[in-house]
């Protein structure tokens, strides 16, 4: 495993992380997360990836509402100084209500801490709040500014939902991190000078949604996702040329030894401002052969020039 500073945080993390969201389960309210799980599977993926090298463990409240913080402090009691742990906070409902006010934040923080079983975080993130929300709660940022100076938390990011709203998150709210979705079919984040600003003020940048909820590994091809599936809200033709792209970029993989998910992810590293990518895992599989990426040489400046050209000259997204 190879490791990378977060930006000016000083925090050393893994280039690989382990995105929790998966590991939270299923919950009452709807298709927010992968469906069901099997608790023991989680914790030995969890294991094993500390035992393979990863050292970044990304969470949020609302991943199982709890549940995959509380698998995390299970996961890594005494082990807490061996693991960097960056959770969220903000978002009180999947795709509902948010609260961002300080008595709030301070509220969840508590919660988070007690269920991950420590007195700190790494990094605590923002959870893809609309900007304006941020902006009109004037406790927001000054809250969590607060919890650094008391030691509760040793970074400060924003989780933001376009990658647009990354340039505001450093720009105007001064976020020393900033996760953003990233990948071979979705370089936004790149088009739009996220990466430039983030090396010029020293901003460590975390990439969600390496595997563009799992297709880039070409191994999805039936869409018969569970009602608690995310992806179950999204339209057959939308999942269809989701499906289809792996084999759009096929040819620009010269390594036989790396599969499409290696690929998907070593794009990703293959930038300097991203810090660390953080694909979402389930089983001990999925761990094993996303580290095997960053054991394998990197992507050539030829190989990221050809996936530059499939990205421009295909339309990944269906318009609504």
């Amino acid at each position: 495993m190879n490791y990378r500073i977060l930006g000016n945080t000083g925090i050393k993390v893994s280039e690989i992380g382990f995105g929790t969201w998966g590991i939270g389960g299923a919950t009452s309210d709807g298709a927010n997360s992968y469906g069901e799980t099997d608790d023991e599977e989680s914790l030995r993926a969890l294991r094993t990836a500390f035992d393979l090298g990863i050292t970044l463990y990304d969470t949020s409240n609302v991943y199982g509402y709890g549940h995959s913080e509380e698998l995390l402090g299970q996961a890594f009691k005494g082990l807490r100084d061996k693991v960097v742990i960056a959770s969220k906070v903000g978002m009180v409902r999947h795709r509902g209500s948010f609260d961002v006010h300080g008595s709030y934040i301070r509220q969840e923080i508590e919660q988070s801490l007690k269920r991950l079983g420590t007195d700190y975080l790494d990094v605590y993130q923002i959870h893809s709040p609309p900007m304006e929300l941020i902006r009109d709660t004037e406790d927001a940022v000054s809250t969590m500014l607060e919890l650094k100076r008391e030691g509760k938390i040793k970074a400060f990011g924003i989780s933001i939902k376009n990658p647009a709203e990354a340039l505001i998150a450093i720009k105007e709210f001064g976020a020393e991190t900033v996760q953003t979705n990233f990948n071979m079919i979705d370089q936004r984040a790149l088009e739009q000078g996220v990466f430039d600003l983030a090396q010029e003020r020293g901003v460590g940048v975390i990439a969600r949604t390496p595997l563009a909820f799992g297709f880039l590994s070409g191994k999805i091809k039936d869409f018969n996702f569970s009602q608690e599936d995310h992806r179950s809200a999204w339209s057959k033709e939308q999942l269809q040329r989701w499906a289809d792209a792996p084999d759009l970029f096929s040819f620009v993989n010269r390594n036989p030894e790396r599969t499409p998910t290696q690929l998907a992810l070593q794009f990703c590293l293959g930038f300097n401002a991203v810090s660390t990518v953080i694909p979402g895992m389930l089983k001990v599989s999925e761990v094993e052969e996303n580290v095997r990426a960053s054991e394998l040489p990197g992507l050539t400046p030829e190989e990221l020039e050809n996936i530059e050209l499939v990205y421009k000259k295909n339309e990944f997204f269906v318009k609504k």
